[in-house]
């Protein structure tokens, strides 16, 4: 009888330990369970414009949700402020100046750099985008074929747009779409380009149709007239941002669903600053400093944080190689520059990074074409310590392109055209100045007093310690990533073909037709004899 019982004790007991063992399998293989991997991308929208940061007058509660759920960040920077290079620098982890022809907007993507999508996708991930992915510009493989650097585009599902200017494209259906074909076990990557709020608006749908009031904008940057034009070329950016935000809160809505949401990184933000002058295209902190909330509830630690350190573009591949399980060595990747993200996930604090690596280094060449033989404005910037200092390697050229071709580094939009007729008229030439003068060759700016960035401190005597500061870290760091400009080679990005619009400055001055639907025809200056 003892010997029955004692069996039985010992055999409940193997019973136990088994499924306390099961139990830690299944734990395990849970949290070995790849996560997800969503990407969330306006088009042309500054940072200080979604909710979470204070704007009053515009509403964005899904990217507040992404915030309030996971992490807001303050500080987060693209290297180059303009569509394709900003992209390409997310894509791959690399400076702009590390990426060759992708530098340039309107660029020929060399073959030799993977992008994060494309590598996963060899890894076992289901990738695919919806909306504006890698653009604009021109990706072809080895054999000269297309190449999607998003891999799988979902666009066919198309809506009624609110206005002309917004995209017909059912981001949310698209999304529904891939979720329902992806297999259930199967990680995902996935990537939502909004086209909004890119133009070109409807002029006064922020108020017809968006319902907003002139009343509702409590500031405009001091680079521009306080004018009703501008306020309302305002809230038609506004209703844009918010159509953008009503898509994201739909596609957060499928995750919730399908019981995705937990186990998928959504990381929200935005390409480059607003579609304004000065602003996009430029090198400025309301051109490249850029909203950036992150949720991810099974990885990130004491949600609801707001992390004030700098974050780069570079960043986010680092993050999703990372979270993935891999290195770019792995994925055959050319290396990243960027760091993952992680331990801001990890920890309980709302910094975590030493001061001397806490900086964002900024930087442009060829934007859109528009100056004699194609040539660029090649800047290079840093942010650090509430300072941006730039050094504009040409300033005989002109910053948002020439004025006889339309400024064409600055999008035709009311807010241009009245900057434009100001100095025509004689009336006011301080905002022209301001928004398509030439620049100085060093400027330097104390964003937290002067975030329009209009005081130019570089040559005051009482700043030269900060500044000399800045450039050396600068330099030493733009020589370490190889940079060509550090070594009197910088006119290969001049030399890059752009993928279209070729000779657009000679082709215009002989009067051959040219393309530039991104301007308006008021924005020539009159050719002079």
């Amino acid at each position: 009888m003892k010997i029955n019982q004692l069996s039985i004790k010992l055999f409940l007991s193997l019973i136990i330990i088994m499924s306390i063992q099961g139990a830690c399998t299944a734990q395990t293989k849970k949290k070995e369970k790849k996560p997800n991997i969503l990407f969330c991308i306006a088009d042309d929208a500054t940072w200080k414009h979604m909710s979470a940061y204070g704007a009053k007058w515009v509403n964005t509660p899904s990217f507040d949700r992404v915030a309030k759920e996971g992490l807001l960040f303050i500080n987060a920077y693209t290297p180059n402020a303009k569509c394709g290079p900003s992209r390409s620098i997310i894509l791959t982890g690399r400076n702009s100046w590390q990426l060759e022809e992708a530098a340039n907007h309107l660029a020929y993507f060399p073959t030799k750099f993977k992008t994060y999508p494309e590598a996963l996708s060899e890894k076992g991930y289901n990738v695919g985008f919806t909306g504006k992915g890698w653009a604009p510009g021109t990706a072809l493989n080895k054999d000269g074929t297309k190449r999607q650097l998003l891999v799988k585009p979902y666009n066919k599902i198309k809506r009624k747009a609110p206005t002309k200017g917004i995209s017909k494209i059912d981001y949310v259906a698209n999304f529904k779409t891939f979720m329902n074909q992806k297999k259930a076990d199967e990680p995902f990557c996935f990537w939502y380009g909004g086209h909004e709020p890119h133009r070109k608006y409807e002029y006064g749908t922020g108020v017809s149709v968006g319902k907003k009031k002139l009343s509702q904008i409590d500031s405009v940057f001091s680079y521009w007239p306080q004018s009703d034009t501008v306020k309302n070329d305002m809230l038609d950016y506004a209703f844009e941002l918010e159509y953008f935000d009503k898509q994201l809160g739909g596609i957060l809505k499928i995750l919730e669903e399908k019981g995705e949401l937990e186990n998928t990184i959504i990381v929200v933000t935005s390409d480059n600053g607003m579609p304004f002058p000065r602003v996009k295209g430029l090198s400025y902190e309301h051109s490249n400093h850029l909203p950036l909330a992150i949720m991810w509830k099974n990885g990130i630690e004491n949600p609801g944080r707001i992390i004030e350190d700098y974050i780069s573009f570079t960043d986010f591949a680092a993050t999703f190689v990372d979270v993935a399980g891999y290195n770019a060595k792995d994925l055959g990747m050319e290396s990243i520059q960027g760091k993952s993200l992680k331990p801001f996930f990890d920890s309980n604090k709302e910094d975590v990074i030493t001061a001397e690596e806490d900086y964002v280094l900024l930087g442009q060449e060829r934007h859109d074409v528009g100056r004699p033989n194609d040539v660029g404005y090649p800047v290079r910037g840093i942010v650090k310590d509430g300072y941006l200092f730039q050094i504009n390697f040409k300033e005989d050229r002109w910053p948002a392109g020439n004025p006889e071709t339309g400024y064409t580094n600055t999008d035709g939009s009311p807010t241009k055209t009245q900057i434009l007729n100001l100095k025509r008229s004689g009336e006011n030439e301080t905002y022209w100045n301001l928004n398509f003068g030439k620049h100085p060759r060093e400027e330097l700016f104390q964003i937290e007093v002067d975030e329009d960035c209009i005081n130019n401190l570089a040559n005051d005597k009482n700043y030269q310690t900060i500044k000399e500061e800045l450039k050396s870290i600068l330099i030493n760091e733009l020589k370490k990533q190889k940079d060509p400009r550090m070594f009197g080679n910088g006119a290969v990005f001049d030399n890059y073909k752009p993928d279209r619009n070729e000779n657009f400055y000679e082709n215009y001055m002989s009067g051959k037709k040219v393309n530039s639907g991104w301007i308006n025809d008021s924005d020539f200056e009159k050719k002079k004899n």
